[in-house]
């Protein structure tokens, strides 16, 4: 598989709202973080993917297919964990996976009962009486479980503590081992995805603010910490964004190595992914 997914100047217009021109790709065996502040089209995106909503304009093709034309293949390969579980309070992880086994093609009911004993699962407490993080690992075990060969997830780690979301991303990890396998991860927690993410799309006002390899970009931005008067000698176009305060200023470089060329007396430390989030909108608010 060289793409498990490809997503071509995605447009979906709310008139209050555009998703705009969205592209990006996941290539096989690896992982993508969507990142973006609240209502920047990141569940847009992911919605439009699984062909929940209808797009405007653009393509979307998923392992190889079109996501609308050949919508039902699509959908037999592709695993989807949301941030909420969707499994009825009542039933227990062993009659989720009994009903979920006559919807999947693929389903893999001694795959999902390794991981109900892995996840401690296996007993007879129902889902309402399951933690937020014992509920996500049930969603992940049923995602694994139908055999995905893309699995897609929406704020899945929100809310967990990090024990278990650290758990939970070593699954990511070893699920993508070989290039039959793809993540498109949406979340928040951009500490998560500096942990397992291989790329990095970041959505801001329904638009690709930035999208590259993750180790590129976090190597290609700084972080400047100076004073102001050393800020107004600064050319503004090497940097994305500033925040000034009582006792400095800090920006986002765009190339620190070329900022350090022109400025090799002022200092650039290195960059997170949130600091990227939070200059880029700084920049986009001047």
């Amino acid at each position: 598989m060289k793409n498990a997914l490809e997503v071509s100047h995605l447009t979906k217009d709310y008139g209050s709202f555009k998703l705009d021109d969205v592209s990006f790709t996941v290539p096989g065996g690896t992982i993508m973080g969507l990142i973006g502040e609240n209502g920047a089209g990141k569940s847009t995106t992911i919605k439009c993917i699984l062909n929940l909503i209808r797009r405007d304009g653009g393509e979307i093709q998923v392992l190889g297919l079109d996501n609308l034309r050949d919508e039902q293949a699509v959908k037999a390969q592709v695993g989807v964990v949301l941030d909420e579980t969707t499994f009825h309070d009542g039933l227990t992880a062993p009659q989720v996976g009994k009903i979920l086994a006559k919807l999947y093609p693929n389903w893999d009911m001694a795959l999902y009962q390794r991981y109900l004993d892995k996840f401690g699962l296996a007993g007879k407490k129902p889902v309402k009486t399951f933690s937020k993080g014992m509920k996500m690992k049930l969603s992940l075990a049923a995602a694994f479980a139908a055999r995905p060969k893309l699995l897609i997830l929406d704020e899945a780690t929100s809310g967990l503590d990090p024990v278990v979301r650290d758990e939970i991303l070593d699954e990511f990890l070893d699920f993508i081992q070989d290039e039959e396998h793809a993540i498109l991860l949406s979340s928040h927690i951009t500490s998560d995805l500096e942990k397992v993410a291989d790329y990095v799309t970041y959505l801001h006002r329904g638009k690709v603010a930035v999208s590259g390899a993750k180790d590129e970009l976090l190597d290609t931005y700084g972080r400047l910490v100076c004073a102001r008067s050393d800020l107004e000698q600064v050319d503004p176009a090497l940097l994305v964004g500033v925040r000034t305060g009582q006792f400095g200023c800090e920006a986002l470089v765009r190339d620190k190595h070329a900022f350090t060329r022109f400025y090799p007396g002022l200092t650039v430390d290195p960059v997170t992914l949130e600091d990227i989030m939070v200059f880029t909108v700084k920049g986009d608010a001047k």
